[in-house]
């Protein structure tokens, strides 16, 4: 188990985050579950997918955490005759020194944002599978190495299907986290009038945090401990996945680790240097849903994969009551509690 000799890192990375957030937050109003889902992937070295209807903030969601870490941003608007090189680079032959240039892509940027990300064809939606597990582009037998941090924050909107090329499995498999905006409430739809009915509050965003410092809360998010029975109760929720009867496929192996790297970023956010079994369930859905194919017949019983999984966690029984080696005993089943709250398990 990984001891801290003082508390020095976790409350930079607490503090860290938390401008961040407060930053995030003062362009995307009354959604504060979703910034805080989105800083969560960041520190766990993932990539998000936000998917939602049009005009709800996606676009604006990742430009605010771009914009709020002093790292390089690259913007890619997806469609259809975008080409992988435009995402990866080309070599380029030299006329004056006799030899092949590589010129960069889009790809090469610490933070990247992919507008639309299904309007591009499958040739070219595969041009960053490479790039989103190993971190590194690999042309003409040549790999180059992606810069820390990395991650890529992607959008679509699954309503409109017009001129669209679903994500494969091997795709969305590589996403973290999903995350669905939503309409704002009333009240933050008002406040937002009030805030961007003149400018637009991204042009006089600050960034907060240097990219460095983001590593460095990287790496004090590995150190969260987590005790084996929280690391078994993740592979139970997965492996739940694979044999239930309203499923065609299940979650994969990189699904139960990014569950856990996702648990040990809430945990940490949270201000705890080890994981609970409350972060691992609150962010099941998040996480394990967008992997998911719901089999035929639950289609036409309108059975979602979220309800899916939430019908998991709810069958799944789960560790509740710690003890002073870190182990945990199974307790009853509970109910998931809303993403960023507790509730009430304890480690003595």
């Amino acid at each position: 188990m990984t001891t801290y000799d003082d508390r020095a890192s976790l409350t930079d990375l607490t503090t860290t985050a938390e401008r961040v957030r407060r930053s995030v937050e003062s362009v995307i109003e009354g959604k504060p579950e979703v910034v805080r889902l989105s800083l969560t992937v960041l520190l766990a070295e993932g990539h998000l997918l936000i998917e939602d209807v049009p005009g709800v903030g996606k676009t604006m969601l990742a430009k605010a955490l771009a914009r709020s870490i002093d790292c390089s941003v690259r913007r890619i608007q997806f469609t259809p005759d975008l080409l992988p090189s435009d995402i990866t680079g080309v070599s380029i032959f030299d006329q004056q020194r006799r030899e092949f240039e590589f010129k960069p892509g889009a790809i090469f940027a610490q933070i990247v944002i992919g507008d639309e990300i299904n309007r591009a064809s499958p040739k070219t939606q595969s041009a960053l599978l490479e790039s989103m597990e190993e971190r590194q582009v690999t042309i003409d037998g040549h790999s180059y190495e992606l810069p820390d941090p990395f991650m890529v924050v992607a959008t679509q909107n699954p309503v409109e299907m017009e001129g669209t090329y679903p994500l494969p499995e091997a795709q969305r498999d590589r996403f973290m986290a999903r995350v669905s905006i939503g309409y704002p409430s009333a009240a933050a739809e008002v406040q937002m009038l009030d805030v961007h009915g003149g400018v637009s509050p991204l042009d006089d965003l600050q960034p907060v945090a240097h990219a460095h410092d983001i590593v460095k809360l990287i790496e004090a998010v590995r150190a969260v401990h987590v005790a084996e029975s929280v690391r078994r109760y993740a592979v139970d929720l997965v492996a739940a996945t694979r044999s239930h009867p309203d499923l065609r496929l299940g979650a994969s192996p990189r699904a139960t680790l990014h569950l856990l790297r996702a648990a040990k970023a809430s945990a940490a956010l949270s201000g705890r240097e080890y994981a609970l079994p409350d972060d691992v369930q609150a962010l099941a859905v998040q996480v394990l849903a967008h992997r998911l194919l719901p089999t035929a017949q639950a289609q036409l019983n309108r059975r979602t994969a979220e309800q899916v999984v939430l019908d998991i966690v709810q069958r799944t029984p789960v560790p509740t009551t710690g003890s002073a080696d870190g182990a945990y005993v199974t307790g009853p089943q509970g109910q998931r509690p809303l993403y960023g709250q507790q509730s009430g398990a304890r480690r003595l």
